[in-house]
């Protein structure tokens, strides 16, 4: 019962998500173009990870993060829920929603992105989508649910 209430809980505060406006500060590198030094070699280890540049992160809505960061507590182990937030950390920032991120519910539980499931998980989608589950609602399911 405890699970079922906070499934309904998480898809009705997806539904009234907000939209934050972007506060990040636009880097830029001038390199060789303006008589800086040369740009490095595509691949190249470049100073200390301090002086690395950031990798791009996808902007998303404020409500597409935290669904984002909220699915990873149905990873299977705590080292599995770690790493998701910090790929989603990683490869996401709250700026501008995007229509092109893949989000979906099923159940009542919403998700977005590439689920990253675990063997069990696999077997779980293999089965429901043999049973006649279509593939999507199945990676949902058994991600959230198995």
């Amino acid at each position: 019962m405890k699970k079922i209430f906070a499934v309904a809980v998480f898809a009705t505060l997806a539904m009234l998500g907000t939209t934050a406006a972007a506060t990040g500060h636009v880097h830029t590198h001038a390199g060789s173009r303006a008589g800086g030094p040369p740009e490095p070699r595509p691949g190249a280890q470049v100073g200390t990870e301090a002086q690395r540049p950031a990798k791009a992160r996808r902007q998303v809505s404020e409500a597409q993060y935290k669904t984002l960061r909220d699915q990873c507590r149905y990873a299977d182990t705590k080292e599995a829920r770690e790493q998701c937030r910090a790929d989603v950390a990683d490869r996401y920032c709250v700026g501008r929603p995007d229509p092109t991120l893949d989000c979906r519910t099923y159940s009542g539980v919403t998700v977005c992105g590439e689920l990253k499931l675990s063997e069990r998980e696999q077997a779980c989608v293999r089965t429901s989508v043999q049973g006649g589950m279509t593939h999507r609602r199945a990676e949902v399911e058994c991600y959230a649910f198995d």
